[in-house]
């Protein structure tokens, strides 16, 4: 599967977004993360939030290649 970002088009209805193409329950748990993410920044009082999520991602990412 794809992702497809949001693209401020949103939808309620049926099972999925109309404007993106993604479940509400994957919009629900991306929603989560982010938050969670942002969350954590804000208790670390990070001066530098964009090198903590580059370096989150390179993570992720690295991670995943593992598999």
């Amino acid at each position: 599967m794809k992702f497809n970002p949001c693209i401020d088009q949103c939808t309620k209805e049926g099972t999925h977004c109309e404007g993106c193409g993604r479940s509400h329950l994957e919009i629900a748990g991306t929603k989560q993360i982010v938050q969670a993410a942002v969350a954590f920044i804000q208790e670390q009082q990070y001066d530098n939030p964009e090198e903590f999520v580059a370096a989150i991602s390179k993570s992720i990412l690295k991670k995943l290649q593992k598999q």
